[in-house]
């Protein structure tokens, strides 16, 4: 990289998943607000012509006037073009297709296991982790070669098992996992902050939140913003809002694909006396199956939806039809900020500012205090550059210790059954999943987990026809 007046010129980015139909325009639209980088953005993806449609799009916004980065857009066949020389590395990918997915989410139905989003937790995202992590070790391998001194940025699904695996395959490697779901939260308490002293304008990076916990079963237990303690205030609104929520209506809850009143939320602040902080959806997957998932109307009483596969391929065409609109210059990426903060992260580590926020690496420092070294964990961290310093974060609970310690234990199982192939690390960690305890008995999940296992099949390692055979 090249630093001239205060700024980073030359920069290169390898995104691999670079032909993504959404994600990819968000970032590019960060990439333009940001006066103090500019470079190349090498866009490798197995779809090489969807890297070359997103190549076009991203060169057209960087030549729109009020575009103030400046960066050059290039797919590339091969992931050596793309990591080559990179500074940092950019993980999106969707291991699979939305095909694989709807059997992840929805097979288990039929034993009514209902999964709410199906890429992190439950079968879903055991089944999504056993096609994902061979692919994360290639890619681990090649950065090794490749670039071995980038920093990496993962965003993929299942985030915790992304991230160990990468370090798995090449421990000395410079990753983390970004997710947006804090910032969610976070939001939330600023609303509830204004409507409760009048105020406007607050940002959300001004509530200043301790964050302890895995991806998507995040938790504070301590928020406050300028000096002013907002757990008092965030009970007093969960005691009178607990049974309406954020959001009024008798809507069909379950179909409303990513909607959320918050119930589940704050019935978990009244029970547990921390902020759970990500999206009820992902939540809900963390807990007991008979608890918030336990059947429709359950799901509908808690007023959140569940994104299926149909609303998922939808959206799929609508994107496409968007891709192409945008190709031809029919329509243009609209120019706002995503709310995210990978770009801004990427500033912090060529060292032109400082930052603070949410990310998911190993817990090799005892972040959190009474989890396993080897767990990847959800903290704060302090952003500067080439370098980033963990905060720790202190003990979890004991009454929510021992609701995240059997997906932690999975983590480690569902990382050997997919290195190694092998059906009976995978059907432990099945049956040991708070969501399949007491929807089936171990025979009837050893027939569902070889049914999806089977319905993946294509993207599995071949050892994996043979194991299904045993």
């Amino acid at each position: 990289m090249i630093y001239s007046n205060s700024k980073i010129t030359n920069c290169k980015i390898a995104y691999i998943g670079g032909g993504s139909r959404g994600w990819a325009w968000r970032l590019m639209a960060d990439f333009a607000l940001e006066p103090d980088l500019s470079g190349t953005v090498a866009l490798y993806d197995l779809d090489l012509d969807a890297a070359k449609q997103n190549e076009i799009i991203g060169n057209r916004l960087n030549e729109r006037p009020e575009s103030i980065g400046n960066w050059e857009y290039k797919a590339v066949p091969t992931i050596k073009e793309a990591l080559t020389g990179a500074d940092f590395v950019i993980i999106s990918i969707l291991p699979g297709t939305f095909q694989e997915m709807e059997s992840d989410v929805h097979a288990p139905e039929k034993y009514n296991i209902f999964q709410s989003v199906g890429d992190t937790a439950g079968p879903g995202g055991l089944v999504r982790a056993l096609r994902t992590i061979p692919m994360f070790v290639e890619i681990a391998e090649a950065i090794k070669v490749y670039s071995p001194d980038a920093w990496v940025i993962n965003y993929t699904n299942p985030m915790s098992l992304c991230v160990k695996t990468l370090y798995h395959a090449f421990p000395e490697i410079k990753a983390f996992g970004c997710c947006h779901e804090v910032f969610g939260t976070q939001k939330i308490l600023r609303d509830i902050a204004q409507e409760r002293f009048g105020l406007t304008g607050i940002d959300r990076n001004e509530v200043f939140v301790n964050v302890l916990g895995i991806n998507h079963f995040t938790w504070f237990d301590s928020a406050s913003y300028k000096g002013i303690d907002l757990f008092p205030i965030y009970k007093d609104y969960v005691n009178s809002h607990h049974e309406q929520g954020m959001e009024k209506g008798d809507k069909n809850w379950m179909n409303s694909s990513f909607s959320s009143a918050q119930r589940v939320k704050f019935d978990l602040f009244k029970r547990f006396g921390l902020i759970a902080a990500a999206g009820d959806r992902h939540l809900a997957e963390f807990m007991p199956g008979t608890e918030y998932l336990n059947d429709p109307d359950t799901i509908n009483s808690w007023k959140f939806g569940l994104t299926t596969v149909a609303y998922r391929k939808k959206d799929l065409k609508n994107r496409l039809l968007k891709s192409k609109r945008l190709v031809n210059g029919e329509e243009e990426i609209e120019l706002k900020p995503s709310g995210e903060e990978g770009v801004l992260l990427i500033k912090a580590l060529c060292g032109l500012t400082r930052l603070v926020s949410n990310v998911n690496i190993p817990n090799t420092n005892g972040q959190i205090t009474n989890l396993p070294r080897t767990a990847v964990v959800e903290i704060n961290a302090l952003f500067e550059r080439d370098s980033i310093k963990p905060v720790i974060a202190g003990p979890i609970p004991t009454n929510i210790l021992s609701l995240i310690q059997p997906h932690v234990e999975n983590h480690e199982t569902i990382l050997q059954a997919a290195l190694s192939c092998d059906f009976t690390f995978a059907l432990e960690a099945f049956m040991n999943d708070p969501l399949v305890k007491g929807k089936c008995t171990e025979g009837e999940g050893k027939v569902l987990l070889k049914e999806m296992i089977q319905n993946t099949l294509h993207y599995l390692p071949e050892l994996w026809q043979k194991e299904l055979l045993k």
